[in-house]
């Protein structure tokens, strides 16, 4: 396991989503409204827009554009019309610093 630190924990507040590169991915960074850092493909398998863009609701991420919802631990897709899942990767906070594992 490759972790490395992608963003300071300080910069996603509670119920907010982000898109950084990790090597050559795309990846959405989502902190639940209880705190939980999750790392998922950043972009919708329906319609390949950018799931940082979307809202935080719960454990999911919701698509801005068509409504699709993802669940943040699994990347199964929770509402359509998207029916494909997004790739989950392993992220931690700390030391100030979210980290990230693209490489599975």
């Amino acid at each position: 396991m490759s972790m490395v630190p992608v963003l300071p924990a300080a910069d996603l507040a509670p119920g907010a989503a982000v898109r950084v590169m990790v090597e050559d991915r795309e990846v959405c960074i989502a902190r639940t409204e209880d705190g939980v850092v999750h790392a998922i493909d950043d972009l919708c398998t329906h319609g390949e827009v950018s799931l940082a863009e979307g809202e935080v609701i719960g454990c999911t991420v919701e698509c801005w554009l068509h409504g699709s919802a993802f669940d943040l631990r699994t990347g199964e897709p929770t509402t359509p019309p998207a029916f494909e899942p997004v790739e989950v990767y392993s992220c931690e906070e700390r030391d100030g610093q979210i980290f990230v594992d693209v490489a599975g």
